[in-house]
């Protein structure tokens, strides 16, 4: 399994990195008096003003809860838990952070926990079988390592398999330790659990943990937040 989710790291990296935004333009229909012709001639402005990209969908953390942008939402890990941008690929996600080392190397650099939860992103395949969620969760484990390490990271071990379920909606999860080298850190590794969600409308929600190996505390009580999640529709 690690050969295989190491080769998907690679093969999702190129599809990460290439955006699909969808222009919007506007042709101006209404008809306007030409002025009269005397003085300079009219100049011609070019190139003409080009659209507006469609900036993606976003969630928020609100209260106790991260909400994505279907409204559905799933509690915060804690009160010592902020809210921290989303950078795993979830489409309209959001995402908390819980510092763990504050300025290990003695200067600005600080390590931590990351936990997100929003929609499946827009990119992954996905069916509603159980291979359909253990191949879409593999994916989404693919991109968040590739975004929040590097496509050259290395796994520990094999990754873990289970089914879920959530409030009645079929799940599929996925562990895997991804080995950590920073200078003057003293952590060696970090563990990350991916859970997709079957939604019911043919979409999927996931929820993404990126926990220090020094804090193995926090995986139990992420995994009952999972089972805490609700959904809008």
């Amino acid at each position: 399994m690690v050969g295989a989710l190491a080769l998907v790291v690679v093969a999702v990296l190129t599809t990460v990195l290439s955006v699909n935004w969808i222009w919007s333009k506007a042709d101006a229909v209404t008809p306007v008096d030409l002025p009269a012709a005397k003085g300079s001639p009219l100049e011609t402005i070019s190139p003409s003003v080009k659209p507006t990209p469609t900036p993606p969908p976003t969630g928020k953390v609100v209260g106790s809860k991260i909400l994505a942008s279907n409204n559905d939402s799933m509690p915060l890990m804690g009160s010592a838990w902020g809210d921290y941008g989303e950078n795993t690929g979830l489409y309209g996600g959001a995402a908390t952070w819980l510092t763990v080392h504050e300025k290990y190397d003695g200067k600005k650099a600080s390590w931590g926990n990351y936990v997100a939860f929003g929609g499946l992103n827009k990119k992954i395949p996905y069916t509603n079988t159980p291979a359909g969620l253990r191949e879409a969760t593999i994916q989404a484990a693919s991109n968040a390592i590739v975004r929040l390490y590097d496509d050259k990271v290395k796994l520990l071990g094999k990754a873990t398999h289970r089914p879920i379920t959530v409030q009645g909606h079929r799940g599929h999860e996925l562990t895997v330790k991804v080995e950590v080298k920073q200078p003057m850190l003293k952590e060696t590794f970090s563990t990350v659990m991916v859970a997709v969600i079957d939604r019911g409308d043919g979409t999927a929600d996931v929820a993404i943990a990126d926990i220090a190996g020094s804090t193995p505390q926090w995986l139990p009580v992420w995994r009952t937040k999972v089972s805490q999640i609700q959904f809008a529709n």
